[in-house]
């Protein structure tokens, strides 16, 4: 897995608990002898999972109990009902991931707005939201339990530093905000439709290749920066646009790989997510997949920004 929101998950991925048998397991799942499971507090009730008696099975007449045919009645009620949906016993469905994305995304749209048209870009709060969001990210990428109030202030944070750098990129390029907002959307669609289709699987190769590449991407971006920082670059991109190979400058080829990266981090992030849900795993960890996809597609928007600008800076 490459993204540490579902990775550190102990029910997404590949490292959720699973049976003896290699089936993942369910909330409540706890080993016993002679059977599969155990209610919450780890015990089984008295005679669960026990041979049972002759003559005493649901419904069975004991001898010194009293008959009542009410017992009977609600037994067939009960049969008829529809089955339970997973959002009756608390599992996370589809819907729930759905919802409580559009409301990070929503957080950090109206965030960047207020920033962007309210504050005029103000770069106390651009750079401030840079580092809050930061640190913020860290922490709810390795806590094991969502906490919704600290994913909300995430994407209050984020969107306040993307409105800021988004307005300076708009003054500097007119209309490369729509470019990039429009290529965010069709990067995701296109990257849904290619995990829906089953053309793009998720294997332990492809997830090896994306863990490289990430761990790749970063130390270069780390020396990217610092290059430019103590001044050993000139070039307002650094070795982005420093260095060309074929005419071509690095950052544009750089800026297509991180992309496309970018693009198969959200195909793992689908399936985490229906892995999540086959399994059953508690409803409040569509939290958890909500603010992975929300990671996923602020990354996916700023690298889409810095090649256009790039593209745009050499013509």
């Amino acid at each position: 897995m490459s993204n540490p929101v579902f990775e550190k998950s102990p029910y997404f991925g590949a490292n959720a608990q699973r049976t003896p048998n290699g089936y993942p397991t369910y909330p409540g799942y706890a080993p016993q002898s002679g059977t599969g499971y155990a209610p919450q507090g780890g015990h089984a009730p008295q005679g669960y999972g026990q041979p049972a008696q002759p003559g005493a099975g649901y419904g069975a007449y004991q001898p010194g109990q009293a008959y009542q045919p009410g017992q009977v009645n609600d037994l067939e009620h009960a049969y008829r009902q529809p089955p339970a949906a997973p959002a009756d016993t608390g599992r996370m469905t589809y819907d729930d991931v759905i919802v409580k994305t559009g409301l990070v995304l929503g957080v950090i749209v109206v965030a960047a707005a207020f920033n962007w048209l309210v504050m005029d870009a103000n770069m106390l709060l651009t750079f401030g939201g840079a580092i809050v969001g930061l640190v913020l990210g860290l922490v709810n990428a390795f806590k094991r339990e969502p906490s919704p109030a600290l994913i909300m202030a995430y994407a209050v944070a984020e969107g306040l530093f993307l409105g800021g750098i988004s307005a300076v990129f708009e003054a500097q390029w007119g209309g490369i905000v729509l470019q990039a907002v429009l290529g965010t959307t069709a990067t995701f669609v296109a990257a849904l439709f290619l995990f829906k289709s089953g053309t793009v699987r998720v294997t332990p190769k492809l997830t090896r290749f994306v863990l490289i590449a990430l761990v790749g991407y970063a130390l270069f971006s780390l020396v990217n920066v610092v290059l430019m920082v103590t001044g050993a670059s000139d070039d307002p991109w650094g070795l982005r646009t420093g260095v060309t190979l074929f005419g071509i400058p690095l950052g544009v080829l750089l800026g297509v790989f991180a992309v496309g990266l970018a693009a198969i981090c959200l195909i793992m992030d689908f399936d985490a997510i229906k892995r999540g849900v086959e399994a059953g795993v508690p409803g409040r960890y569509a939290w958890s997949a909500a603010f992975g996809l929300a990671v996923t597609l602020v990354w996916l928007y700023i690298e889409f920004l810095r090649l256009l600008a790039i593209l745009r800076g050499s013509d």
